[in-house]
């Protein structure tokens, strides 16, 4: 039970922190302000100060963020989020999702050489794997996958708990950090892919949308992904039981 938990909690801590990594970086690149930089939510474990940026880590290991200035509202600081290019701003959006697919791409393209012995066999292997995620998410939107074909949080951790070898181990992690790069692009609010939307729509519309929209956009996706959240796991929980 322990070592399953441990599994769980490395699996899912040390791909949040990569995503929140990417972020955090490309931010420090395009010489923007970052406030905060986070693993976790809750209570505070661990914290400290460096130069201009608090780094924490937090109790549960659901998730991460990374505090920018001005990323929520105006500043007037000249490396704010919001004084920042949209291009760079883009870029800072995207970096985390980008990571999760790369790094998983990697992964499983390590894994298929050794299993193969062979590169040429292991880049087959790849496009194939790249393949099959686009054509479940093209599923998903086309309504060929409904909602209780999902996985969330609980099943993954049953998976990953699961997991027998380090191939498998490995494996699931590659699925699991891919498929959060991807989840992450997509045009939901809350999700970095809705950002960028809303950063396309400043760069087209030369200004950007008043702040109680954004906020408002924020909590519609919020509210979805949270019911989302719910009905997969009582999917993922039913799935256990029987």
């Amino acid at each position: 039970m322990i070592i399953s938990a441990i599994k769980v909690i490395f699996l899912l801590g040390f791909l949040i922190f990569i995503h929140e990594g990417g972020h955090f970086t490309v931010a420090k690149l395009c010489n923007v302000k970052v406030n905060q930089f986070a693993i976790g939510f809750g209570p505070k474990i661990i914290e400290f100060k460096g130069k201009e940026t608090l780094y924490a880590l937090r109790l549960i290991p659901l998730g991460g963020f990374v505090s920018m200035e001005g990323e929520n509202g105006d500043s007037n600081e000249e490396r704010a989020f919001n004084n920042a290019s949209i291009l760079k701003r883009i870029a800072i959006v995207v970096a985390g999702a980008t990571v999760n697919i790369i790094f998983g791409l990697i992964l499983y393209f390590i894994l298929a050489s050794i299993i193969y012995g062979n590169i040429g066999m292991a880049f087959k292997a790849l496009a194939n794997y790249f393949y099959a995620l686009i054509e479940s998410i093209r599923m998903l939107f086309t309504g060929n996958v409904g909602i209780n074909d999902l996985t969330g949080p609980v099943g993954i951790s049953g998976m990953v708990s699961q997991t027998a070898s380090i191939k498998e181990y490995i494996y699931m992690m590659s699925i699991i950090s891919t498929s959060l790069g991807i989840t992450n692009l997509l045009p939901l609010p809350a999700l970095d892919g809705g950002k960028i939307v809303l950063l396309i729509i400043e760069a087209i519309r030369k200004k950007p949308l008043k702040q109680e929209t954004e906020i408002q956009l924020q909590l519609l996706g919020f509210s979805i992904l949270i019911v989302l959240a719910l009905v997969v796991t009582c999917n993922d929980i039913i799935r256990i039981v029987k």
